[in-house]
């Protein structure tokens, strides 16, 4: 039985609420990753992902003839941005019901949360999903 904690990223990159837009953008694409855990104080406040970023981001396109109105939003915090009200996982939880989760809400990652201290221990994404899936089908 795979849980949870046997295939998450373990200690995962984060950013803060007040972080702004600019830094996390430039984050993902120093760390190559698609989704930040957003965590306040050692407690996770919210979720970003590239997708958030674009559909942020989109609108700039139309404003170029306004630089600063561009530049305003990039100077955000991610807090205006993240989803707040995230799901998170148990270590212990259950794969199987991780996948279902994450196919059901079509969502990329979900962070994994220590039942007991609530602090932020890992995230699962769907690439740490397939790597999974690719030892057990090579087994």
């Amino acid at each position: 039985e795979m849980v949870v904690k046997d295939i998450m990223t373990a200690r995962p990159a984060y950013v803060e609420p007040d972080t702004t837009v600019r830094e996390v953008i430039t984050k993902l694409f120093e760390l190559d990753v698609r989704h930040l855990p957003v965590v306040d104080d050692g407690e996770l406040v919210g979720i970003v992902s590239d997708r958030d970023l674009r559909s942020f981001s989109y609108p700039m396109l139309d404003d170029i003839e306004v630089p600063t109105e561009a530049q305003a939003r990039l100077d955000a915090p991610i807090s205006q941005i993240m989803h707040g009200d995230v799901a998170s996982f148990d270590p212990e939880t259950n794969v199987t019901e991780v996948i279902d989760f994450m196919v059901e809400n079509k969502i990329g990652a979900v962070p994994v949360v220590d039942p007991v201290e609530g602090k932020l221990v890992g995230i699962i994404s769907y690439i740490d999903v397939l790597k999974a899936a690719q030892t057990l089908l090579a087994d």
